[in-house]
């Protein structure tokens, strides 16, 4: 396992998980989120754990504060693996009919442009290192026109969308471009939506596939059919399905 790892979103679910994972002796984790306070009581578990643990305490919102952080971290010290998990879920606010412009400029900046520029950033001196491993997480919903969810679902389906395409960029470089694609998922003891899963068996399988240097993980498997079925079904009647789950 490579020892120098950035995980961004580390005080959310998934990202406290994966960093909670990799804490051991000899590892060497750079743990970026908005939250100073979650993100030093994680810091404090990860030392415990045996890691050499950094913080970093930043709102990606802020894009070119974010690029000057990276670039600085990774020529002081390279990165060989990235785990870009950070980004927001927000959905139609109440008695809306359409998400407001703002909250669409906070989705396409958050899950994004942030992570998709600090990605091409990261890629680019891997490319030149010869190595690296670059995990961008995404959505199962990014493969659906969510009439509830249109800021989140289109900003995740232009991350897969350039996931695909830097991994292509770099083929033969030695650095892997890894899309995550994950269903519903929550701390185990929080589990309670009809197939949703716990968040550490979505870290699990995510470094496994990081580590592969799989070109895409979904998880749980089963969101794959949803995928193929949304695209072969008849447009009105796939409509009427998606419509159906407009929040009340």
């Amino acid at each position: 396992m490579p020892s120098r790892v950035l995980v961004t979103g580390a005080s959310g679910t998934l990202g406290r998980r994966l960093a909670l994972r990799l804490a051991r002796p000899g590892m060497r984790l750079s743990l970026w989120a908005r939250d100073l306070n979650a993100l030093s009581f994680l810091a404090w578990q990860c030392r415990a754990a045996g890691a050499e643990v950094g913080v970093c305490a930043l709102d990606l919102t802020d894009i070119d504060a974010a690029l000057i952080a990276l670039e600085t971290q990774d020529a002081a010290e390279p990165f060989d693996i990235a785990l870009l998990v950070a980004g927001r879920g927000d959905t139609l606010p109440p008695g809306a009919l359409v998400e407001p412009p703002t909250q669409i400029v906070r989705l396409a900046q958050t899950n994004f442009v942030a992570p998709a520029a600090m990605a091409a950033l990261l890629a680019d001196r891997m490319a030149v290192r010869g190595r690296g491993r670059i995990a961008l997480v995404g959505t199962a919903a990014a493969s659906h026109s969510l009439p509830f969810a249109a800021g989140y679902a289109g900003s995740k389906a232009g991350l897969a969308r350039f996931a695909d395409a830097l991994r292509l960029a770099v083929a033969g470089r030695g650095v892997s471009v890894t899309l995550v694609s994950p269903g519903f998922f929550a701390d185990a003891a929080a589990l309670s939506r009809p197939g949703e899963i716990a968040a550490d068996m979505v870290a699990e399988r995510m470094i496994a596939a990081v580590m592969a240097g799989k070109a895409e993980l979904v998880v749980p498997r089963r969101f794959l059919l949803l995928r193929w079925f949304d695209r072969l079904l008849p447009r009105p009647l796939r409509d009427r399905i998606l419509l159906s789950l407009r929040l009340p």
